[in-house]
């Protein structure tokens, strides 16, 4: 795990995690089956521990989203089963998601974390506070992070962000109290806004 100088620091002031979904919350590989009819159906694996991660973030207002180059009722389906608030799909330039992101939230992006593993995600990690890439990213990707997970996309990558901003937060005995008690507070979830760049304006 590569982890730059003042990566703790950073993570202390996130409030939004974003991230890409293809290599990041999946290994990268697209499967297809066949549908009812002669379509095809495109279908994603999601690994359970990246889950557990991003609902803890959101268990200390911490606001999760995808912004992703590809449209998919699985990664919007996984989205919002995880409490998500923002599912950006079908951006490859994904500045403009930021800027609106930003704009929603009044948040800086000093109080964004982001992790991508393609050329098209750095642009976005040059202006998030805290960039992350996992293991599987492309060495351009890497060069541009701050945090570099041990682990691949898919495979529990986005886990280890989540677990180094509830630390660098000082969110970790907090956790192991709920886990030791079972006891989970109710969170307040918000809708999830859905953009989809094939229908301008997305819905809430």
């Amino acid at each position: 795990m590569k982890t730059n100088s003042g990566s703790a620091a950073r993570a202390r002031k996130i409030k939004l995690f974003l991230m890409d979904v293809d290599g990041v919350l999946t290994d990268g590989k697209l499967y297809y089956l066949p549908g009812k009819g002669r379509e095809m159906v495109e279908v994603k694996a999601f690994h359970s521990l990246d889950g557990i991660g991003l609902r803890l973030l959101n268990q200390f207002g911490i606001i999760t989203g995808v912004i992703t180059g590809r449209e998919s009722p699985g990664t919007e389906e996984r989205a919002k089963g995880l409490g998500m608030t923002y599912a950006y799909q079908g951006f490859l330039s994904k500045l403009e998601p930021l800027r609106q992101i930003l704009a929603d939230t009044g948040l800086k992006p000093e109080n964004v974390a982001y992790m991508g593993d393609d050329w098209t995600d750095i642009p976005v990690l040059r202006q998030a506070g805290l960039a992350c890439a996992p293991a599987n990213a492309l060495n351009e990707v890497k060069a541009a992070s701050r945090f570099v997970t041990k682990k691949e996309g898919g495979l529990g990558a986005v886990r280890e962000v989540c677990d180094f901003i509830l630390k660098s937060q000082g969110h970790r005995d907090t956790v192991m109290d709920y886990v030791e008690t079972a006891h989970w507070p109710a969170i307040k979830k918000t809708p999830m806004k859905i953009v989809r760049a094939s229908k301008p304006g997305g819905k809430k």
